[in-house]
């Protein structure tokens, strides 16, 4: 696949991805599939990703004293260049000017999720200031209504999204973090789905891979081949469900009021804790830059405001009996938005 570029559009973000690093190339081709671009429609690009299975040359980097500290990486700049240090096993070099980032590692896995990760965090940022925010969710759509499911990391989300694509009606919008726009509409963002360990035999071997992650350890995912008939672009308000869970074999539903809901979506839309934010890849100066993130502040809770006052809403306490719990939404579902 050398020599071959791949080009993506999500929500006017528009980006290529090449290089040499088939498993990266493959991963990331599979994630974004959804976004898929013709060459002829993408014109001038964003950003362009070249992938690069290899050890990098240490010696040939300018000195340069660390300028961010991250779990993952050290990042160092150069002028316009910013250089990332993946723990000495991998080495990330964006040129903001050129808008290029080049990964290179003898670790196909690490550059795979170094690419999937600069990633997020650019269009991320990109569609923030359009105005469009993600929101750390499940989100599925029940004829044309979304129902969103708020789960902190490890709550659920994944497991009870797969549940719900049992029923026939039920279709995806994203797994973890759709799009909220101005109107409370939610936009798909149907990345890859996770699998619980000891669950990979519910998908067929040829939808699935095993990835190690840098953080986290080992995870099967779901390709978007496996649900690619079931996406929908968008979906209007429909159902908040403010997940808990509970000891109890059988869950229940509460109303919630909408002072309720807007304080859920504070960390998980607002703030949005769960997401990834890749502030090594944000930051252009320093972390002063945070400091002027007020605007962006502002236009999250306005678009909360129109999720939430469009929504209904509902404290969702979810049980230990996962079909139980989807049966429960799709009761709700058939009632109040039918």
């Amino acid at each position: 696949m050398d020599g071959l570029r791949v080009l993506f559009d999500v929500y006017g973000y528009r980006f290529g991805v090449t290089g040499d690093c088939r498993f990266a190339l493959e991963g990331v081709a599979e994630d974004f599939a959804f976004f898929r671009s013709e060459a002829g429609e993408a014109g001038s690009l964003d950003v362009e990703l070249e992938l690069r299975e290899a050890e990098p040359d240490w010696d040939a980097l300018p000195v340069s004293d660390a300028a961010v500290y991250t779990p993952r990486n050290v990042v160092y700049r150069n002028g316009m260049d910013r250089i990332l240090d993946f723990g000495g096993r991998g080495l990330g070099r964006f040129d903001e000017r050129a808008r290029r980032f080049r990964m290179e590692s003898a670790d196909p896995q690490l550059v795979y999720e170094a690419a999937y990760l600069f990633l997020l965090s650019k269009i991320g940022q990109a569609l923030d200031g359009r105005g469009l925010h993600r929101l750390h969710a499940l989100a599925m759509s029940f004829r044309g209504k979304a129902i969103l499911a708020l789960l902190p990391m490890g709550g659920g989300k994944s497991t009870l999204g797969a549940a719900l694509l049992k029923h026939p009606d039920v279709r995806i919008l994203s797994d973890d973090s759709p799009f909220i726009d101005r109107r409370g509409r939610a936009k798909a963002f149907p990345l890859r789905l996770g699998l619980l360990k000891g669950r990979e035999s519910e998908v067929p071997e040829e939808h699935r891979r095993l990835i190690q992650r840098m953080e986290f350890g080992p995870k099967y995912l779901v390709n978007f081949s496996y649900f690619a008939d079931r996406v929908d672009a968008e979906a209007a308000p429909g159902l908040v469900l403010l997940g808990r869970r509970t000891l109890a074999r059988q869950g229940r539903l509460e109303r919630a009021s909408g002072r309720e809901a807007l304080r859920a979506m504070v960390p998980n839309l607002i703030v949005g804790l769960g997401l990834f934010q890749g502030l090594e890849y944000v930051l252009e100066r320093s972390s002063r830059e945070l400091a002027g993130k007020v605007g962006l502040g502002w236009s999250r809770l306005r678009n909360a405001r129109a999720l939430v006052t469009n929504s209904e809403n509902y404290v969702f306490h979810m049980g230990r009996d996962v079909d139980a719990n989807a049966r429960m939404v799709m009761e709700l579902a058939a009632e109040r938005l039918g």
